[in-house]
């Protein structure tokens, strides 16, 4: 059985995580982008301390794709070094997981 994952990463803003996100999910990478306006990072970054304000995205999606989704995300990151993390998800609804595999199954050609 397929397993699914979450790929979190962070945007410097919403109007860039939900383009990305769109895009993932039009071309059927991920059934979901979850965007999260709001949070606060502080973080080293080339030897200085930082403060940045961010939006995360979670992406729900098959194991199998995530090595594709990662380097769609990466693609079109406007980050130098990305925070792109893949996390196991431990259960799934059955329900929800039968949607999850459906909107991740390749478009059907179209005659």
């Amino acid at each position: 059985m397929e397993r699914v994952v979450f790929v979190y990463t962070t945007y410097p803003s919403v109007v860039e995580a939900e383009k990305t996100g769109r895009a993932i999910v039009e071309r059927r990478l991920a059934a979901c982008a979850n965007i999260i306006p709001g949070m606060i990072s502080h973080y080293r970054w080339e030897g200085a301390l930082e403060r940045g304000e961010e939006a995360i995205m979670l992406l729900k999606t098959r194991a199998s794709l995530a090595e594709a989704v990662s380097a769609a995300v990466k693609a079109s990151h406007p980050y130098a070094t990305p925070a792109i993390l893949v996390l196991p998800v431990e259960s799934v609804e059955q329900n929800y997981l039968g949607w999850l595999l459906a909107q991740t199954q390749p478009a059907a050609p179209q005659a």
